[in-house]
C-alpha cells in the first residue's frame, strides 16, 4: 500500500484521509492542513521524510508561471528543503496537462463556447489553463492583478500578462506568501466591503476560474447562474455556491469519496505510481497515466436541493 500525503498552509477544517485503489494497488491519500504555521508545516514534512511515497505542498505554489518562465515563491524554499528523500510537488507539473485536458473536455460536451466570457482570479498559478481557455475561443480576464495584489487592474489577454507577470514575478515572489494568498483561518474569511467592490468582475463573467479559495475570498453573495471552474472543493464549498446562485461546478481533479482533491495531491499521486524522481518525469508521461486512470473533470449542476437528499456534508 502507496502513502500519498498533501501538507497544507490552509485550514485544518478541511483535513480528510480516502483509501482507494488505482491500477491494482491500494493507496491512503490524506490532507494535513497547518493553518497558515509555516514551522508547524515543515516539522511535519520533516516526520514525513522518506515515510511516505510521494508528498504534495497544499495552500503554497513552489512555483508561478509567465509562459515558458518559472519564478520560485521564496517563502516555499524552506518547505522544499524539508525534504530529502521524499519526492514533493506542488501540483504545477499537471496543470499543463490535466487542467488543458479538462477545458478540452467542456469544450467538446458544448459548456464551453467561442466567446464565452472568463474570469480567471488568478492565471499566474495555472498559466495552462488560461492558455486553454483562450485557444477555445473565450474572452479571458485574467484577475491577477486585482485579487492578488489589490490593484484595479484586469488583463484582457494571456500575452499581456505574461508581459506583466514577467516583470513583477522577480519581484512578487520574494513577498511573504500570505501577502499573495489567504493561508490559515483567513481561507474561512470574506470581506463584504471588498466582494461587493469586486461583484461586477464576477457577475459580467459567464465562467469563474481559478483557485477555489482565490475564487471565494471575494465571491458575491448572489451569482447570476456562472460556471465555476476550480480545484478542492468539498461539500460545504457545493452547497455554499448553489446558494449563491452559480450554476454548474467542475472540478479539474476528480471526486475520491465525496470530495475533490488539489493538483497537488493528484501529481503527487501519479510521482507514487511512477515511481520517479519528480524533476525526471515528462509532461507526456503524465499524460498517458492519466489517460490510463481515466480522470475527468467532475461537473455538478449546481441545484440546492441535491445536495440536501444527496448527503453532502
Amino acid at each position: 500500500m502507496k502513502k500519498v500525503v498533501s501538507v497544507s498552509l490552509g485550514s485544518s477544517k478541511r483535513d480528510h484521509t480516502v483509501t482507494l485503489e488505482l491500477l491494482n494497488e491500494k493507496f491512503i491519500i490524506s490532507r494535513v492542513g497547518t493553518d497558515g504555521d509555516f514551522n508547524k508545516a515543515v516539522a511535519k514534512l520533516k516526520e514525513l521524510d522518506g515515510n511516505v511515497d510521494a508528498v504534495g505542498l497544499g495552500g503554497i505554489d513552489i512555483y508561478l508561471y509567465a509562459g515558458k518562465k518559472r519564478y520560485m515563491i521564496r517563502d516555499s524554499r524552506p518547505l522544499v528543503r524539508a525534504l530529502k528523500k521524499t519526492p514533493v510537488v506542488d501540483g504545477s507539473g499537471i496543470k499543463n496537462t490535466l487542467e488543458r485536458e479538462a477545458v478540452k473536455h467542456l469544450v467538446n460536451q458544448g459548456y464551453l463556447k467561442p466567446g464565452s466570457r472568463v474570469l480567471m482570479t488568478s492565471a499566474v498559478d495555472r498559466f495552462g489553463m488560461a492558455e486553454a481557455l483562450e485557444e477555445a475561443g473565450c474572452h479571458v480576464t485574467c484577475g491577477d492583478l486585482i485579487f492578488g495584489l489589490g490593484i484595479p487592474y484586469p488583463v484582457k489577454t494571456v500575452a499581456r500578462l505574461e508581459n506583466i507577470a514577467n516583470k513583477l514575478l522577480p519581484v512578487v515572489t520574494k513577498l511573504p506568501f500570505n501577502f499573495l494568498y489567504p493561508t490559515g483561518k483567513k481561507q474561512d474569511r470574506q470581506d463584504p466591503a471588498k466582494a461587493e467592490r469586486y461583484a461586477r468582475y464576477y457577475r459580467e463573467a459567464d465562467v469563474i476560474a481559478g483557485d477555489f479559495h482565490f475564487i471565494r475570498k471575494y465571491l458575491p453573495l448572489k451569482l447570476n447562474g456562472q460556471i465555476i471552474i476550480t480545484n478542492t472543493t468539498t461539500g460545504q464549498d457545493v452547497q455554499m455556491l448553489a446558494q449563491r446562485g452559480a450554476g454548474m461546478l467542475v472540478t479539474t481533479t476528480p471526486e475520491f469519496n465525496g470530495r475533490s482533491f488539489g493538483t497537488n495531491v493528484i501529481e503527487a499521486l501519479l510521482v507514487a505510481i511512477l515511481e520517479k524522481k519528480w524533476e525526471d518525469i515528462t509532461p507526456e508521461e503524465y499524460g498517458v497515466l492519466l489517460r490510463k486512470l481515466n480522470f475527468q473533470p467532475r461537473i455538478v449542476h449546481l441545484n440546492e436541493t441535491v445536495f440536501k437528499t444527496e448527503g453532502w456534508k
